[in-house]
């Protein structure tokens, strides 16, 4: 009989891909990673997983690889977690017949524009929007919003050039910025190439994401940013502290966008801000959050959501009950300057404080650090966990504290050659 395998199309090289990895070997599962750069995932040759070389961003390629590796193994499903590949993915399932989400609500829900008048057309809260292709465009629709607006790029994640703009020298500034695609990642991790950008009301309130599993609200999170114009995650609080009219609320929008985009198969993450008009959505996800929101979940109410999903995908019975409920958090570490690290320490300290359950450092030393506005600029995380928030929260700063590092500033050439990015601050 052949090996059941489960193929796995890109991740974030940093993020939840070896989670994958290890959930799929425990179901019994042998994972075969498709990727346009399998040298981008440092764990593979470390764990001795199976990766294949092809371009993820062709469909056909991407058949031709599969119909090979049926030869072998008999394929008991196909995902992924990156927002540009996952249209793709849901048609590979479709082409072999095999469970996976509508391709065409992934492909809706992945251009902002269009999913903004989804939400619009069904009554769902969002902030007031216009779509822009030129310098022109982006002006005169951040003059009918009113400033301060939020300019970003019709596609992408993790904050990519998103920025607020308080004035019309920074409204022109992002918008060259966007325009020369200096944002745009390779194409088998954004596939967007087009410059249209969204013009956006600024939601100013408290930040909450809503994990859903099918048609099923699992929990709410709260988050909060470094400091602006950018929109970088400092902190990850699972579940939010919200009282239950909150939770409804929130819970109640979500299945309403589930419904609006068509979606409702697999997992979907949904952004808000809770401002003065009550909760109103920022953004909606078609499929599993990276790292730590996963972890998070699974510390603070014990559902683990990428063996789930994986189970959903293989066409076998979920099990998304509840079995305690504790607080998680997840605190990220960010620099405040641009240059080389020089040393970083207090890891092991950190990391045996009572409670903390993880601590990962993304970057090693000597690594040139150059921040970019979004979440590339963390170089580690903490996750802690225990029965109540007060006592999550200490035990994070318990650790933060034990950690130390230098930062050499570039030179003026270095600076530079290096800046990806204009000065915001």
């Amino acid at each position: 009989m052949a090996r059941r395998a489960l193929i796995l199309v890109e991740s974030h090289p940093k993020g939840i891909g070896l989670l994958y990895v290890q959930a799929a070997q425990r179901l019994g599962l042998h994972p075969v990673i498709l990727s346009a750069d399998p040298t981008r995932y440092d764990y593979l040759a470390a764990e001795s997983i199976e990766a294949i070389r092809v371009d993820t961003d062709n469909l056909d390629a991407l058949i031709c690889e599969c119909s090979r590796l049926r030869a072998n193994y008999d394929i008991a499903g196909i995902t992924g977690d990156l927002d540009s590949v996952y249209a793709t993915i849901s048609k590979l399932c479709r082409y072999f017949d095999l469970p996976g989400p509508n391709p065409a609500s992934i492909e809706r829900c992945c251009d902002k524009f269009a999913q903004r008048q989804l939400l619009a057309d069904t009554g769902v809260p969002i902030p007031a929007y216009r779509v822009a292709a030129n310098a022109t465009d982006v002006e005169s629709s951040a003059a009918e919003i009113g400033l301060p607006v939020i300019l970003k790029p019709v596609a992408g994640t993790g904050s990519r050039g998103v920025r607020l703009c308080r004035d019309f020298d920074e409204l022109a500034e992002h918008t060259a910025y966007l325009l020369g695609g200096k944002h745009i990642h390779p194409p088998y991790v954004l596939g967007e190439t087009y410059p249209r950008m969204l013009v956006e009301e600024f939601a100013q309130g408290p930040f909450y994401v809503a994990h859903t599993m099918g048609n099923e609200v699992i929990g709410i999170a709260a988050g909060d940013f470094g400091h602006l114009p950018h929109f970088v995650c400092r902190e990850l609080i699972y579940p939010a502290p919200l009282t239950d009219d909150e939770h409804r609320r929130i819970a109640d929008i979500s299945l309403s966008c589930l419904l609006a985009l068509g979606l409702g198969w697999g997992p979907t993450n949904i952004e808000f801000r809770w401002t003065k008009r009550g909760p109103v959505v920022i953004e909606v996800n078609p499929r599993l959050v990276g790292a730590p929101d996963p972890q998070l979940i699974q510390l603070a109410c014990g559902v683990d959501l990428i063996t789930e999903h994986i189970k959903l995908v293989i066409g076998d019975e979920q099990n998304l009950r509840r079995t305690h409920s504790h607080t998680a958090a997840a605190r990220f570490l960010v620099p405040d300057r641009d240059g080389t690290l020089d040393w970083i320490a207090g890891n092991n300290r950190a990391a045996a404080v009572s409670g903390v359950t993880e601590v990962k450092m993304y970057v090693e030393p000597k690594t040139p650090i150059v921040r970019k506005g979004d979440f590339r600029d963390c170089i580690g995380h903490f996750i802690a966990a225990s029965p109540s928030l007060a006592e999550t929260e200490a035990i994070l700063q318990r650790a933060v504290e034990l950690i130390s590092w230098s930062i050499t500033p570039f030179s003026t050439e270095q600076e530079q050659s290096a800046a990806p990015y204009p000065s915001s601050d």
